[in-house]
């Protein structure tokens, strides 16, 4: 809870922010016609729009289940999140990308390069402030993890979306910068136009990581092993259980999963006992593991559940850790 309440943070931050910029980049490319400083507003505007989005899918993903949405709604944010993706590189990518090409077959020179200056520092004081908070919710999520690989397994799409919207911001504004100068300074008004076809660029390959990962999500990904070990440990820990042999987990929503548990009970008990001793899992788990919000128990022979494994997954994770 914490972690998504971090997350949700850094959306309002960066939210607040491009709203700011958004509206003093508009400005400018009105009054100066610059390429890039036009394809920098559109990307703070998308950007806007981005974080309500989220925001929204954070509102919808909390509602409680109903009989048609048994296990709720918490793929929802996965949902919106992957709406933000397609936003980014079809109004993003796509309009920086256009306008850049319009301006390189027709340049025409930037007017007033003093308030593009004055507007893409601006810009890069609030982007920043906003980048910091998003870095440090990503970095408390992913915890001792590196970059890369809290990225491709991290469950809370918000906690890293924020952080490379941000990175892309920055990124694009010093093109901007560059673009702008370079095309004031050698004579070569085309030069704008190539910047923002970088901007563009830049924007798409952006869009395309964080496609991938919330479709990734959306589909369906498993819980993390440190869940499934937690929770085996737990009981294989109760009277009656011979051997819990591992969990089928989903991850429904950053602070949700659900988890179908596989356990070999003592042969020598009555079904009384064995809900007794399901009952008392159940209670232990969800103690422990508020996160789960769906548990089933299948009663299962060590043997019975490698055999289910393997006709399910193949050799593939069959000798390492649960799926």
């Amino acid at each position: 809870m914490q972690g998504r309440h971090s997350a949700r943070t850094a959306v309002y931050a960066a939210l607040a922010g491009n709203i700011a910029v958004a509206i003093t980049k508009l400005a400018a490319a009105t009054i100066t016609g610059s390429a890039a400083m036009f394809s920098e507003a559109v990307h703070s505007v998308v950007d806007c729009g981005n974080e309500g989005l989220i925001l929204y899918g954070y509102r919808r993903a909390v509602r409680r289940p109903d009989l048609v949405h048994p296990l709720g709604f918490g793929r929802e944010l996965y949902f919106w999140s992957f709406i933000v993706a397609l936003l980014l590189f079809a109004l993003g990518a796509g309009v920086s990308i256009y306008q850049g090409i319009r301006h390189v077959l027709a340049p025409h020179p930037v007017e007033d390069t003093q308030i593009s200056y004055i507007v893409l520092t601006l810009s890069f004081m609030f982007e920043s402030a906003s980048w910091v908070v998003g870095w440090r919710a990503f970095a408390k999520a992913r915890g001792s993890l590196g970059f890369w690989k809290a990225f491709r397994q991290s469950k809370d799409p918000p906690s890293f979306m924020v952080l490379f919207e941000d990175s892309a911001a920055l990124i694009g504004i010093a093109i901007a910068m560059i673009g702008i100068a370079a095309a004031e300074k050698l004579q070569m008004p085309v030069l704008d136009g190539v910047a923002s076809i970088l901007i563009g660029i830049v924007l798409a390959i952006t869009a395309i990581l964080l496609a991938a990962e919330s479709k990734s999500l959306l589909i369906g990904e498993r819980a993390t092993p440190a869940l499934v070990e937690a929770i085996c440990n737990i009981a294989q820990e109760q009277h009656g259980v011979v051997h819990a042999n591992s969990a089928l987990t989903a991850q429904l929503a950053p602070d949700q999963a659900m988890v179908a548990l596989s356990i070999e009970f003592d042969p020598t008990l009555f079904t009384e006992q064995i809900e007794e001793c399901v009952a008392l899992i159940e209670e232990k788990i969800r103690s422990a593991h508020p996160e789960v919000v769906a548990l089933f128990v299948k009663p299962q022979t060590l043997e019975q559940f490698e055999r289910a494994r393997r006709k399910r997954f193949g050799n593939y994770l069959f000798s390492t850790a649960p799926p």
